[in-house]
């Protein structure tokens, strides 16, 4: 399998026109159904709240379909949600991520909505992802069994879901996400554009921070507990290698668990990494087994709580994590 390197000029390049061919051709006189002067906006998780709070500021009302800490992959709505879906103005969600919403927003046909996969494309990510663009043995073992061995996620096509752990993907969200919102509420179209570029501004910092703290790593493999860094590891020349695939609840087999026992011995693997909506249970246990440590890699599906931290804190703390696992200077 080869793994496409992403394109993040193109991206941005593409996503008016994208957002354009996803927002439909009608625009409303007033910000907001209920014309109390906001745009009711529905963001199915935590990450397409974040860009919807930073691009839609004081003109729009955000409501968050998955529970702050909750883990987003199995989300199940209820009715209250499903008609917050159908009487929104903008839904922004990722097509194949979560199910329950797909159906919700094909069957209430919300007067707009952004679909974040269109405007940044999935690619197929396996267990690892290699920075130099090519696949390991193990990813495509998976992609001939993924069928049934419990890697497989909801993503209808296979797609890697996690496109915003890489800062010029979600720039570009964020650019369509302005110009939905712009067709939404034409009279606050300037500002919600001034906004997107600030915010994409801030994400092609956050870029540069990781071009030069990833630059100079005695070690490039890091190993996950599942899948959800190949975007990032695509992006700044790593080799990520996970437990289990996209699925953070599928379970190894002890054949994968023998392979990643060698490899942390063979590359000199310093730390496990295990993430916060998840158990921690398989990493921890291969980390004994081999006589490394453990560490927090946040995949950043949702946030616990969100006074204390965002986006970027936790990007930057994923930063510093890698630095210290690889060993960089």
């Amino acid at each position: 399998m080869n793994i496409r390197r992403a394109v993040p000029m193109s991206l941005l390049a593409a996503t008016t026109a994208s957002a354009l061919l996803l927002t439909g051709c009608g625009t409303d006189d007033k910000a907001g159904a209920s014309g109390s002067g906001s745009v009711d906006v529905v963001a199915s998780f935590y990450p397409l709240k974040f860009v919807a709070q930073q691009v839609g500021g004081p003109e729009v009302r955000i409501t968050n379909l998955t529970k702050a800490g909750a883990e987003p992959h199995d989300l199940e709505l209820t009715a209250k949600q499903v008609a917050s879906v159908s009487d929104a103005d903008v839904v922004l969600y990722l097509k194949g991520f979560q199910p329950a919403v797909d159906k919700a927003v094909d069957q209430n046909k919300p007067k707009h909505t952004v679909d974040a996969s269109a405007l940044s494309p999935l690619e197929t990510h396996g267990t690892e992802v290699d920075g130099s663009g090519h696949a390991g043995e193990e990813d495509h073992a998976e992609e001939e069994h993924s069928a049934d061995d419990g890697h497989d996620h909801a993503v209808g096509d296979g797609g890697d879901p996690h496109l915003w752990l890489d800062p010029t993907r979600l720039a570009a969200v964020a650019n369509g996400v302005a110009e939905t919102l712009a067709q939404a509420d034409p009279a606050h179209a300037q500002d919600y554009r001034t906004r997107a570029a600030d915010l994409t501004g801030k994400l092609d910092a956050l870029d540069n921070e990781y071009k030069a703290g990833l630059a100079t790593c005695q070690r490039r493999e890091f190993v996950t507990s599942h899948a959800a860094f190949g975007y990032l590891a695509e992006r700044y020349g790593l080799h990520e290698v996970a437990v289990n695939g996209v699925n953070p609840k599928s379970e190894p087999a002890p054949a994968r668990i023998a392979e990643l026992q060698k490899l942390v011995k063979e590359k000199g693997v310093t730390t496990v990494f295990f993430e916060t909506l998840a158990s921690p249970k398989t990493a921890e246990t291969l980390a004994r087994d081999t006589g490394v440590s453990t560490g927090v890699l946040d995949p950043i599906e949702g946030i616990k709580d969100e006074g204390k931290a965002d986006y970027f804190t936790v990007m930057r703390a994923n930063l510093d994590a890698l630095r210290k696992a690889l060993s960089c200077s």
